[in-house]
């Protein structure tokens, strides 16, 4: 199935050459975008599934009832929610720094590359949309993340990882006194976690977005203290003061449902093995202090099962059903055509109706710009796009106080803060066979 993959996207090679050839504009500020504050939640915590449709996840309740009837009684789902591309990796990068899927992260990077940027290092090559052309896997430290501006806005995170740590020598995490953390292969070497491991280690790095910019692990204190196993969660919760405005959640490869039909360690796999893990872990964070004072859970999956189904929304595609032109890298993000895939999405807070629906188009950079607008970040790469929207009232639409609103495809809200972005190329053309 990779060798398929590999081929599907090796014609978008072509756009390298070609794009370099087209007429990059620097550095250029886009203009300011408008504010606008999700005033309430202060708390958010993102839980990422695997391998997912929202006909699987949610068309059939009975399969997975924890998921698709319990948590969906209890908050929004959101039924027209879509990954951005196949395999995982470029889905989870998209959700927490907006670049669009390249040849190497669409191939989930087994070989742990330093991205390079087309045309040198010293060759701005980004377009008005904050791409940035070239391919790889490490992004250089000024490609900004979620994580970056947290840190720059004096605002906590981190990402908790389950099982990592489990084989050092198959994860290269490094040992601290909290425990293991920050685990990556080495630049230029093969990822051990890329092929199934064994029964008491299915970590893998390719479900750990963080570790692919060298702002996060580029100093190994910042990184330890950051990128650790999902032990720590439970006492983290414990007290609003130690629970991190912002908690990535990734379950190991048998719990996020990616191992199926059987975990290396021979139990079910799939959807049964989501349901354990999500009636394990949401009730806790939902008990927990910061939640309560206004928190925001979400749930989805990186992509369909279906690698044939490319479906997008959002501006993924053009009028012809070609992928959008300002996306550099690759032309088919989807293997076969411009996204990854409807696999739907649920949302929990105290600010949710129990039971809501929501049947707006929305994807991975839609909960990149929610997660912004909450912490008043500025906007990176495809979540700036005017088109993609944040969460509105058709998700959050208890709100007793007026307080709670959401910035909807074009509208105009309150200036305050500029989305600095770098400048923008041409449309690089579509490569035919």
């Amino acid at each position: 199935m990779r060798r398929l993959r590999w081929l599907a996207m090796i014609t978008t090679g072509c756009l390298a050459a070609a794009l370099f050839s087209m007429a990059g504009v620097a550095g250029a500020a886009s203009k300011a975008s408008p504010a606008f504050q999700l005033s309430k939640i202060h708390h958010v915590w993102i839980i990422e599934l695997e391998n997912t449709s929202f006909s699987t996840g949610f068309g059939h309740p009975s399969s997975d009832p924890e998921l698709a009837r319990v948590l969906v009684s209890k908050g929004a789902l959101l039924r027209d929610y879509y990954g951005i591309g196949h395999d995982s990796l470029d889905n989870y990068i998209a959700e927490i720094s907006g670049q669009a899927p390249n040849f190497q992260t669409g191939q989930d990077c087994e070989y742990f590359s330093k991205f390079l940027q087309f045309g040198g290092e010293n060759f701005d090559r980004w377009t008005k949309d904050g791409q940035l052309s070239g391919d790889g896997c490490v992004y250089p430290e000024y490609v900004r993340n979620v994580a970056s501006q947290l840190t720059a806005h004096h605002l906590s995170w981190k990402s908790y990882n389950q099982q990592m740590g489990n084989d050092p020598a198959r994860d290269g995490t490094t040992a601290t006194a909290h425990g293991p953390a920050c685990g990556h292969p080495k630049l230029g070497t093969i990822d051990q976690t890329d092929v199934t491991g064994p029964a008491h280690d299915s970590y893998a790095t390719r479900h750990n977005p963080f570790v692919y910019f060298e702002n996060i692990t580029g100093s190994q204190g910042y990184c330890d203290a950051h990128v650790v196993t999902l032990k720590p969660l439970t006492t983290d919760l414990a007290h609003a003061s130690s629970t991190p405005a912002y908690s990535w959640i990734t379950p190991d490869t048998c719990a996020d449902g990616h191992d199926t039909p059987r975990c290396q360690d021979g139990a079910k796999g799939g959807l049964n093995q989501v349901d354990k893990f999500l009636a394990s872990y949401v009730p806790k964070i939902m008990a927990a202090p910061a939640y309560k004072a206004g928190g925001l859970i979400f749930i989805t999956f990186d992509e369909s099962g279906d690698d044939t189904d490319a479906t997008a929304c959002c501006g993924e595609q053009d009028s012809l059903g070609f992928t959008d032109p300002s996306h550099p890298n690759v032309n088919e993000p989807g293997l076969y055509g411009p996204g990854g895939g409807r696999v739907g999405a649920i949302a929990l807070s105290p600010f949710i109706k129990p039971g809501t629906t929501s049947t707006v188009a929305y994807n991975h950079y839609s909960l990149l710009k929610t997660v912004e607008d909450i912490f008043h970040l500025p906007l990176l790469g495809d979540a700036k796009q005017p088109q993609v929207a944040a969460f509105g009232k058709d998700v959050l639409r208890a709100d007793p106080d007026g307080q709670i609103s959401a910035r909807r495809r074009g509208a105009p809200g309150p200036a305050g803060r500029a989305a600095r972005s770098p400048g923008r190329g041409r449309p690089a053309p579509r490569c035919r066979g």
